[in-house]
């Protein structure tokens, strides 16, 4: 066997064939020459064989994995086993990489042996067609930089976009690889990699464009829906942050936080109020518990030995005001409280 790799690119792909080849293309006009590109055909049922044959004909680096239909979660595995490097970047088969990506985070990984894992800021293609949501998340998601930024933020939405990434396969495998639990696969494990203490990176500059089409997983696969969004959240907050509390209120009583209430009450979470501006809801009950105004907020927290916060709001731009609200309080973020919408 020959000498291990820089880094493994793990691609799975399903009925890929139309944008297989400007992917494959993007990753072998690599600046980085030490790389392997292991594709896994998830039991295709299109051309995507006979592209993935003659791109493996004409360039050695690529190894194709394949197996009957199983989904993204037994793909990911699959390749996984495969790849040699000690690390590993991801990469879809509808995407495209810009020349320097692999060269870029590869040599951050190098030059900084304590992160885990380091994405990239990404841009949404073809501009005509991302919508106005995706784009505020990129947004969102590519002013999350540092470390501190992407812990403040886990439990706001993914911070990461999955295929941006590249990560140290050991770190992964040690939190049990890839693992289907009901929700985003990819959420899932930077949720377990926040619990186990990695550290995270962003690049502050575009090296992914990220294609937005109606067949994207994120808009098909009901795992990616906001309700399977806030039971991982929830899951995920009660064996972290959540641990050893003796009260959580909840700032939202509306839709988002409601529902993210419902789940924490079933997972047996402390939850003792809700907190809302809304006259209308002040006063009432939500599944038992009284919902406050804010200045209400202080003797709340007062009542007991280690309470918690969670801003649960959907409304853009409230949690930045709900930010400021809480620090008025002095609280802070990520110890007494932590933004969840």
């Amino acid at each position: 066997m020959s000498a291990l790799p820089a880094v493994s690119v793990l691609m799975p792909c399903y009925n890929a064939a139309l944008t297989l080849p400007e992917a494959l293309e993007s990753m072998v006009c690599q600046t980085l020459a030490d790389f392997e590109i292991v594709i896994v055909d998830d039991g295709s049922s299109d051309a995507t064989s006979q592209v993935l044959g003659d791109w493996a004909v004409a360039h050695p680096r690529l190894h194709v994995v394949t197996q009957a239909h199983q989904g993204i979660v037994a793909a990911l595995n699959h390749g996984l086993q495969h790849c040699r490097a000690d690390l590993v970047a991801r990469m879809d088969a509808d995407d495209r990489a810009y020349p320097a990506r692999l060269e870029r985070q590869v040599a951050f990984l190098q030059a900084h042996p304590s992160v885990g894992v380091v994405a990239c800021q990404v841009e949404g293609y073809p501009p005509d067609q991302v919508r106005a949501g995706l784009q505020v998340y990129l947004q969102w998601q590519n002013a999350l930089l540092s470390d501190a930024a992407i812990r403040r933020e886990m439990f706001v939405e993914s911070p990461l976009a999955h295929p941006s990434v590249v990560f140290r396969k050991a770190l992964v495998e040690q939190v049990g690889g890839y693992q289907d639990r009901g929700w985003a696969e990819d959420y899932d494990l930077w949720l377990r990699l926040y619990l186990a203490g990695a550290r995270f990176a962003k690049l502050p500059e575009v090296l992914l464009a990220w294609r937005e089409r109606p067949e994207r997983l994120t808009r098909t696969d009901g795992r990616y829906s906001l309700e399977n969004f806030l039971r991982a959240k929830a899951y995920y907050l009660a064996r972290g942050p959540l641990v050893g509390r003796d009260a959580v209120i909840v700032w939202g009583a509306g839709m988002h936080g409601r529902r993210l209430g419902k789940h924490l009450q079933r997972l047996g979470v402390p939850l003792r109020a809700y907190i809302d501006i809304d006259p209308r809801k002040i006063g009432n009950l939500r599944r038992g518990l009284p919902i406050l105004p804010p200045e209400a907020l202080p003797e709340v927290l007062r009542s007991y030995q280690k309470p918690v916060v969670l801003a649960s709001v959907g409304t853009r731009g409230a949690r930045q005001l709900i930010r400021q609200r809480l620090q008025s309080f002095d609280l802070i973020e990520g110890q007494d409280w932590w933004g969840v919408a």
